[in-house]
């Protein structure tokens, strides 16, 4: 098996990771471009992580933080890669950054479709907060 490395993730990697996501049913929003991930970039590119074996991007997370709140987007997996505890490793670097930061809460989102991650999250100590998601696109 290659060795599998965590990296931040570099505009280089932006046709590699929609690839990814595009393939684990992630669908691409309209911030999801190529300035849009300039600009998440210059914000906090140590909390955009790859995981990359054999030149290869196979995992993602895209955590942030605003000074108050951190946010886990965009765990996946390549689906050959799964069940070999990559999403955990993934997540236990994005959280330890985190904590690195300051932050002491994490906060993440779940798409409808992808409703059977919950219990992926819920093993990592994650719970529901029975809260209204409101959102507005500016633009």
């Amino acid at each position: 098996m290659p060795e599998i490395a965590l990296r931040p993730c570099t505009l280089a990697d932006h046709e590699a990771i929609n690839s990814l996501w595009h393939g684990c049913g992630l669908h691409p929003s309209r911030s999801d471009t190529l300035d849009g991930l300039a600009r998440k970039l210059e914000r906090d590119p140590e909390l955009f992580l790859l995981a990359v074996a054999d030149d290869e991007v196979i995992g993602t997370v895209l955590g942030s933080y605003d000074g108050r709140r951190g946010w886990i987007n965009r765990l996946a997996v390549r689906q050959d890669w799964r069940g070999k505890g990559l999403a955990d490793r993934l997540m236990a670097e994005v959280e330890r950054r985190l904590v690195a930061l300051g932050c002491d809460k994490v906060n993440l989102l779940i798409e409808p479709e992808n409703a059977g991650v919950q219990t992926y999250y819920e093993r990592l100590g994650y719970g529901t907060d029975p809260l209204i998601f409101m959102e507005k696109w500016l633009g």
